[in-house]
Protein backbone atom coordinates (compact mmCIF):
# COMPACT_ATOMS: atom_id res chain seq x y z
CA UNK A 1 0.00 0.00 0.00
CA UNK A 2 1.18 3.17 -0.74
CA UNK A 3 0.03 4.81 2.73
CA UNK A 4 -0.29 8.11 2.04
CA UNK A 5 -1.56 10.52 5.26
CA UNK A 6 -3.67 13.28 3.96
CA UNK A 7 -2.22 16.65 5.62
CA UNK A 8 -4.16 19.55 3.70
CA UNK A 9 -6.27 20.88 0.38
CA UNK A 10 -5.87 23.99 -0.90
CA UNK A 11 -7.08 25.81 -3.95
CA UNK A 12 -3.51 25.31 -5.51
CA UNK A 13 -2.13 21.97 -4.26
CA UNK A 14 -3.28 18.63 -2.30
CA UNK A 15 -0.50 18.26 0.57
CA UNK A 16 0.40 14.38 1.29
CA UNK A 17 3.10 13.19 3.78
CA UNK A 18 4.96 9.80 3.11
CA UNK A 19 7.22 8.22 6.34
CA UNK A 20 8.87 11.75 6.54
CA UNK A 21 8.51 12.95 3.39
CA UNK A 22 6.05 15.74 2.46
CA UNK A 23 4.69 15.98 -1.17
CA UNK A 24 2.99 18.71 -2.92
CA UNK A 25 0.35 17.58 -5.62
CA UNK A 26 -0.33 20.69 -8.21
CA UNK A 27 -3.12 21.61 -9.40
CA UNK A 28 -3.86 21.79 -13.01
CA UNK A 29 -6.78 23.77 -15.07
CA UNK A 30 -6.78 20.77 -17.51
CA UNK A 31 -5.02 17.46 -17.25
CA UNK A 32 -3.52 15.54 -20.38
CA UNK A 33 -2.27 12.51 -18.65
CA UNK A 34 1.45 11.27 -19.88
CA UNK A 35 2.31 8.28 -21.96
CA UNK A 36 5.41 7.31 -19.39
CA UNK A 37 5.59 6.94 -15.62
CA UNK A 38 5.02 9.87 -14.06
CA UNK A 39 6.01 8.77 -10.77
CA UNK A 40 7.11 5.83 -9.12
CA UNK A 41 7.88 3.86 -5.46
CA UNK A 42 10.86 1.49 -5.03
CA UNK A 43 9.49 -1.20 -2.90
CA UNK A 44 11.37 -3.50 -0.73
CA UNK A 45 8.80 -6.25 -2.01
CA UNK A 46 7.18 -5.72 -5.14
CA UNK A 47 5.11 -9.19 -4.89
CA UNK A 48 4.09 -8.43 -1.58
CA UNK A 49 2.73 -4.41 -2.79
CA UNK A 50 1.05 -5.46 -5.74
CA UNK A 51 -0.80 -7.96 -4.21
CA UNK A 52 -1.74 -5.38 -1.59
CA UNK A 53 -2.71 -2.92 -4.13
CA UNK A 54 -4.66 -5.61 -5.61
CA UNK A 55 -6.52 -6.27 -3.04
CA UNK A 56 -7.33 -2.49 -1.97
CA UNK A 57 -8.60 -2.46 -6.06
CA UNK A 58 -5.70 -1.53 -7.41
CA UNK A 59 -5.73 -3.14 -11.76
CA UNK A 60 -2.19 -3.39 -12.69
CA UNK A 61 -1.41 -2.54 -16.86
CA UNK A 62 -0.12 -4.80 -19.60
CA UNK A 63 3.10 -3.65 -21.68
CA UNK A 64 2.31 -6.03 -24.57
CA UNK A 65 5.38 -7.64 -25.88
CA UNK A 66 6.87 -6.88 -22.44
CA UNK A 67 7.41 -10.16 -20.35
CA UNK A 68 4.87 -9.75 -17.08
CA UNK A 69 4.45 -12.45 -14.70
CA UNK A 70 1.23 -12.98 -13.16
CA UNK A 71 1.00 -9.70 -11.17
CA UNK A 72 1.52 -8.20 -13.97
CA UNK A 73 5.70 -7.31 -13.17
CA UNK A 74 8.06 -7.02 -15.42
CA UNK A 75 11.43 -7.92 -14.64
CA UNK A 76 14.03 -6.08 -16.80
CA UNK A 77 17.36 -6.82 -18.06
CA UNK A 78 19.29 -5.62 -15.31
CA UNK A 79 17.13 -7.78 -12.56
CA UNK A 80 14.97 -4.63 -11.69
CA UNK A 81 11.20 -5.56 -11.00
CA UNK A 82 8.45 -2.99 -12.57
CA UNK A 83 4.75 -2.73 -12.17
CA UNK A 84 2.61 -0.20 -13.54
CA UNK A 85 -1.05 1.30 -12.36
CA UNK A 86 -3.00 3.98 -13.38
CA UNK A 87 -3.92 6.72 -10.81
CA UNK A 88 -7.41 8.17 -11.00
CA UNK A 89 -6.27 10.62 -13.25
CA UNK A 90 -5.22 8.44 -15.96
CA UNK A 91 -1.37 8.60 -15.27
CA UNK A 92 0.88 6.25 -15.26
CA UNK A 93 2.70 5.47 -12.00
CA UNK A 94 4.99 2.45 -10.53
CA UNK A 95 6.42 0.63 -7.85
CA UNK A 96 10.15 -1.06 -8.67
CA UNK A 97 12.02 -3.25 -6.64
CA UNK A 98 15.97 -2.73 -7.76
Amino acid sequence: MLKLQFVADDHFALIVRANRSTIRIVRLEKLTPAAYTILGWEVSDIATTVGELVQAGVSFLRFPPLPQDDLGIWTTPSGTRVAWFHDPDGNILSVSQH
